[in-house]
């Protein structure tokens, strides 16, 4: 089905930009101009991994796209580590391996997750396909809601307190470990 007045309606998104509106209130304006089945699916949407099949190809292919993103971070995260590289290959590829290694160099994490969350932006824009107006469009628009507010939701100085807790708790169970040996 075509969703010519739902997609007309809408402003284009950029990452960087404040959103025009919340994913939950795209929620509610796109309720009424979709199908049931469409709207089920705009419903499994999440930014958080996902292994469940939808049946919907955009879908489940950003599904598989993020899923193998994160088994190259994984390798990437041994080998800066010098442990055993992860026996699961990828097996989907629209340039994870260098959006991993790329975050992997960034100087902070949080500038590591921005490449991360622009590289799951340029996956999305790749997999929606060109008709402005599918339901992949529609998918499309809600994940990228999703990314800004992700964005949006970093706080450097929550996140540097969280890094030196857990830095703290790891340094201290490796003292605590040596004193039992």
């Amino acid at each position: 089905m075509a969703y010519y007045y739902l997609m007309a309606q809408l402003p284009y998104l950029y990452y960087e930009q404040t959103p025009p509106m919340s994913s939950e209130d795209f929620k509610i304006l796109a309720k009424p101009l979709m199908t049931k089945s469409d709207f089920a699916l705009l419903n499994e949407i999440s930014i958080e991994p996902q292994d469940k099949i939808t049946g919907c190809n955009f879908i489940d292919a950003l599904r598989k796209w993020d899923r193998t993103l994160r088994m190259d971070l994984a390798k990437q995260r041994a080998i800066k580590l010098k442990r055993g590289i992860p026996v699961t290959e990828p097996d989907f590829h629209l340039d994870t391996a260098a959006a991993a290694s790329k975050a992997m160099d960034e100087k902070s994490p949080l500038e590591g997750e921005i490449l991360l969350d622009k590289a799951r932006w340029q996956a999305i824009e790749d997999l929606a396909g060109n008709d402005y107006f599918h339901r992949n469009s529609v998918f499309a628009y809600y994940f990228k809601l999703l990314l800004i507010e992700r964005r949006l939701s970093f706080n450097v100085d929550k996140g540097f307190a969280e890094y030196k807790s857990l830095y703290t708790s790891i340094v201290e169970s490796v003292q605590n470990a040596g004193d039992q040996q």
